[in-house]
């Protein structure tokens, strides 16, 4: 089984402007799947959104609540605090690869969505196939146990979306990073 590992160390930076941009598609409260440290949580919150960061890893949450960040321990498939009215659903840094099926993951987050919210979700590159396998989370020298895991590039997203009631409203390139606009179908 090959396991890509993810450096918890390469997020933990300040926004730079290629993440303000992503941040700019983001409307009203917004739930900031995968978190992490919370760099985009926390700018998110200095622009004046109610904004709420999840993270299964203890280690990221502790980061992102030393950073200020409302920030909860939980896994997006359990119950959470605003179902059904977060105006964005964020995924950022590949989170659209969490529990290795996006289109498990985009029906769930559609259930947290108030009825006019979207996803605003980081993309793989055109090119880029959807893949599903294995990630797991190093912080420091530890690396976690693998996960599901998943790669949805720009070519994949709309049909992706339509499995998950979604349409596609708008795929940006942010620098090096792509970025899809869903709402609701």
């Amino acid at each position: 089984m090959t396991v890509t590992v993810l450096d918890l160390a390469r997020w933990d930076r300040p926004a730079d402007s290629d993440d303000r941009a992503l941040l700019d598609l983001c409307v009203g409260p917004t739930i900031d799947v995968g978190c992490g440290p919370g760099r985009l949580a926390a700018d998110l919150a200095a622009r004046g959104h109610v904004v709420l960061g999840i993270d299964v890893l203890g280690h990221a949450v502790g980061a992102a609540v030393r950073r200020g960040v409302t920030a909860l321990r939980r896994d997006v498939f359990e119950a959470l605090p605003g179902e059904g009215r977060w105006g964005t659903a964020l995924l950022a840094d590949g989170n659209v690869g969490i529990g290795g099926d996006p289109v498990a993951l985009l029906r769930r987050l559609r259930e947290l969505l108030a009825h006019d919210g979207r996803v605003v979700a980081e993309l793989a590159a055109p090119g880029t196939a959807l893949t599903t396998g294995w990630a797991a989370v190093r912080v420091g020298s530890e690396t976690g146990d693998p996960v599901r895991w998943a790669v949805l590039g720009v070519d994949d997203v709309d049909q992706v979306a339509r499995q998950a009631d979604l349409l596609v409203g708008d795929v940006v390139r942010l620098g090096e990073r792509w970025c899809a606009v869903m709402e609701a179908a």
